[in-house]
């Protein structure tokens, strides 16, 4: 399986994208002036505190809604001027919340991402898109789990059988919204190992991963765009973004970053009293 994009085309823009909501006391800001720009191959980390807007990023990446000014380009098609669904349809969206019908083999909830549906339609699928889904699954780490049922399946299991699924329309982009929340040990380790494959398997597969633990980066995510209060802190390739300062803005907290064997790990480096906007 083969991503089609060329190396230098980009696949995703934000241009001072801003995106609020009217609420009884005023106008909410989720967003606040996100530039951005995501070129086939790359494969970029989103991160920020709980509620900082990574999904709302996503969402607009994912074109699930518009920005309300601003623009927003997807695999060179801008928000409000295209079929939405259409675009989707283009767009590998992964959420660990998305829940898997219990009762489907591996094997048949992902060929479902062939049709987009809940359940299967056996009907759709020929002996190419069998293969597809069988060459996910191995890429995944689950080929011989295929005949298994899901509700057999640990939430580690779980969440690799979503991203298989998601490329078997051969998407251009990939989106991972906290694809290892609520793992173990063991569990986000072969969801990391099988990210960093995916990445020699899709070299041009454009892929963005939302998450709020630096130690869940895989070794092949080479750029970063860090979000806090809805504003962008840092964007660009890790080696700029990533340090002690931006991430320590980014969370509020005194950090010292590091990276050793191509992994990163944040650690509190002194005794603090909790930023007193965190909450505001």
């Amino acid at each position: 399986m083969e991503a089609t994009a060329t190396a230098s085309e980009t696949v995703l823009r934000f241009d001072a994208v801003h995106l609020w909501r009217h609420t009884p006391h005023g106008r909410h800001v989720l967003l606040s002036g996100i530039d951005w720009e995501v070129r086939s191959g790359e494969r970029w980390a989103l991160l920020g505190h709980n509620g900082a807007g990574k999904s709302t990023v996503l969402s607009l990446a994912g074109a699930v809604q518009h920005p309300s000014s601003g623009t927003v380009e997807v695999l060179g098609r801008r928000l409000g001027r295209t079929d939405l669904r259409g675009l989707r349809a283009e767009v590998g969206h992964v959420s660990a919340a998305t829940p898997i019908p219990a009762r489907l083999t591996v094997r048949e909830y992902v060929l479902t991402g062939i049709t987009g549906t809940v359940q299967p339609l056996p009907g759709r699928y020929g002996s190419a898109e069998r293969k597809r889904a069988l060459e996910a699954l191995e890429l995944m780490g689950l080929g011989p789990l295929a005949e298994q049922e899901v509700r057999l399946c640990s939430q580690g299991e779980r969440s690799r059988a979503r991203i298989a699924r998601a490329l078997i329309p051969q998407p251009r982009l990939l989106l991972l919204d906290e694809p290892s929340a609520a793992l173990d040990l063991p569990s986000r380790e072969r969801l990391i190992d099988a990210l960093d494959t995916l990445a020699l398997e899709y070299p041009e597969l454009a892929t963005v991963l939302v998450t709020h633990h630096l130690e869940e980066l895989p070794v092949s995510f080479g750029h970063a765009l860090l979000i806090r209060k809805g504003g962008s802190v840092a964007c660009g390739p890790v080696s700029r973004t990533l340090t002690s300062a931006h991430l320590g803005t980014c969370f509020g907290l005194p950090l010292t970053v590091s990276r050793d064997g191509g992994r990163w790990r944040a650690r509190l480096t002194a005794r603090h009293r909790p930023d007193p906007s965190w909450n505001a």
